[in-house]
């Protein structure tokens, strides 16, 4: 009946026209294009009256349920009227959609203009504003195509700019939450006694509160229904990740560096008669630094179940980065992918809002990998320099190779070993182990360099020296069961250097250090201060007397019996 009615109307408008004898001011697009105008406003002004007087018994906001109204409005204009319409005036649709879209804005520009906090209000207009105008765009592009759509936008259209306010809104969320998660993960790390939640589950309590705290911040960030664009997920990513950064190095915090943990390494004297001057090189001699009572009180506290607790609590926590990564990616991916074309015409930009979210975390993970390797270091450290001071560092090789060797040293660490086994993840005993043996490496050289004024070498120590690393080597190769074969291999090779030099007569290696001091190069491949050290603990008047000459080294009291 329609299409009859307006056949009607345009047909009489043209008769009318002839009988007064006057030229048709405009052509019947431009009536089809009042009557579109003037039903649209009436039948929009209708629907708002209806929603304002609905608004006192509905729990939606007025221009949320506008929004759902006027998208109904369209919907009839689209598929009943405008097909009609559009015989007279092709554009039928594109004219009704762009002006429901700009008197809808005129009533949303207030509400933009105060919103700037994610309220209940924001929540629920911006998501039904934002669909209203996809969908309007939809219609326009249903007429035009998507070619024609950027264009005509730009003509037509003021956009609402929903996604740019709601953006910088959820940003203002972001940041607000993401301060109250640095505050929960670090009152957890504070609270945190590192002993393991269980048998079977080694790490501690706090990286699993951690877990929670920021995995349902995220559900609260994806429950919002407010339009986002890339970069509001990238800042709310880089919180996250600062925030396992943080627990990262709260767990860390007690690990005292490795100067405060290694005794300082002995003045530098030839073996002869008691000490009295300075040594050969300045800066190579220490005073001794005494670890101050907090950090000697952090160092014990600090035992090897707790440390393996916190290496298990970091391995915990990059281990489960990667499901945490695929699940925010997973949800960005499902909430903006049907929005890619739109936002495509709307911005007047071809811009992909699916992102790859799989590196968002790669600084926790540099920074937890680095913390994993600082522990395990300072874990084999405070084993052989702390723990085993007295029968290691102190003790071994003290007077006479023969009567203190390495033997009873392997015992204690056999017990060391076991302990540490209880308690390790098994991802990370590769690790911590290679940490105990590189420090167990760095102890005997450190006794056999720089034993100090107790300890001296022959050459017929050597071969006892050499069983000893060997003992040392296949002590961590365990059969099989402990490191790769090829690693232990590698990490003893930088000992049997110094085993070598002991080995040698003392005439060799004076002619060898000369050679080197004068600017030649080590038969042997050493440097002038590892043979000057090898020297220095000869019980040799030979070397004795060179090193007195030419480097000015003291000689030192006898060794006590």
């Amino acid at each position: 009946m329609m299409v009859d009615i307006v056949t009607v109307a345009m047909l009489t408008r043209r008769i009318l026209g002839e009988e007064n004898d006057k030229a048709m001011e405009s052509p019947d697009r431009d009536q089809i294009d009042r009557y579109i105008t003037s039903s649209v406003k009436s039948a929009f002004m209708k629907i708002a009256h209806s929603v304002e007087i609905k608004a006192d018994t509905s729990h939606e906001h007025v221009l949320a349920s506008l929004a759902e109204e006027t998208k109904k409005l369209l919907k009839i204009e689209a598929n009943i009227f405008s097909p009609v319409l559009s015989r007279w005036h092709p554009q039928a649709a594109v004219l009704s959609a762009s002006l429901l879209h700009k008197l809808y804005g005129n009533k949303l520009g207030p509400f933009l203009e105060h919103a700037e906090h994610l309220t209940e209000d924001v929540v629920s207009v911006f998501p039904a504003a934002d669909s209203l105008e996809q969908y309007i765009m939809s219609v326009m592009a249903s007429v035009v195509g998507d070619d024609g759509l950027d264009s005509l936008c730009r003509q037509k259209l003021v956009p609402y700019e929903i996604e740019s306010k709601s953006g910088m809104v959820v940003l203002r969320w972001v940041n607000g939450q993401l301060e109250r998660v640095e505050t929960w993960v670090k009152r957890a790390a504070e609270q945190e006694t590192w002993d393991p939640i269980s048998p079977q589950q080694r790490h501690g309590g706090s990286i699993v509160e951690v877990y929670r705290i920021i995995e349902e911040t995220a559900d609260q960030f994806f429950a919002f229904k407010v339009p986002m664009r890339i970069g509001e997920l990238n800042s709310f990513c880089r919180g996250i990740d600062k925030a396992f950064q943080i627990y990262t190095q709260l767990v860390t915090q007690p690990i005292v560096d490795k100067e405060d943990l290694v005794p300082p390494v002995p003045v530098l004297t030839r073996y002869k008669k008691e000490l009295g001057i300075k040594a050969f090189v300045k800066k190579e001699i220490q005073e001794v630094r005494p670890v101050d009572e907090r950090k000697s009180s952090e160092i014990v506290q600090l035992t090897m179940s707790k440390l393996c607790v916190r290496l298990n609590s970091l391995y915990y926590a990059i281990s489960q980065l990667g499901k945490l990564e695929d699940s925010i990616s997973e949800r960005w991916a499902k909430r903006q992918s049907d929005k890619i074309n739109i936002r495509r015409s709307m911005n007047g930009k071809s811009k992909s809002v699916v992102s790859n979210q799989k590196n968002q975390f790669d600084g926790s993970r540099k920074e937890i990998n680095a913390a994993i390797d600082r522990v395990c270091e300072f874990t084999g450290l405070k084993v052989i320099f702390w723990d085993l001071q007295q029968p290691f560092i102190d003790n071994m090789y003290k007077n006479s190779v023969s009567q203190a060797r390495l033997d009873t040293i392997v015992e204690v660490l056999d017990l060391v070993l076991a302990q540490l086994c209880d308690v390790i993840v098994e991802q990370l005993r590769d690790r911590v182990v290679t940490g105990l043996l590189q420090a167990s490496l760095d102890g005997l050289v450190r006794v056999i360099l720089d034993g100090g004024p107790t300890r001296v070498f022959s050459p017929n120590d050597a071969p006892l020296l050499e069983e000893d690393l060997e003992i040392l080597k296949e002590f961590f190769i365990s059969g099989g069961d402990g490191l790769p074969r090829g690693t232990v291999e590698n990490l003893v090779s930088r000992v049997r250097p110094v085993i070598n030099l002991i080995k040698q007569e003392t005439r060799v290696l004076i002619d060898d250090l000369r050679e080197v001091t004068q600017g030649g190069k080590s038969k042997f491949g050493s440097d002038s201060k590892t043979l000057l050290r090898v020297l220095c603990h000869r019980n040799d008047s030979e070397a004795s007397h060179y090193v007195k000459k030419h480097f000015k080294i003291p000689s030192s009291a006898p060794p006590s019996t």
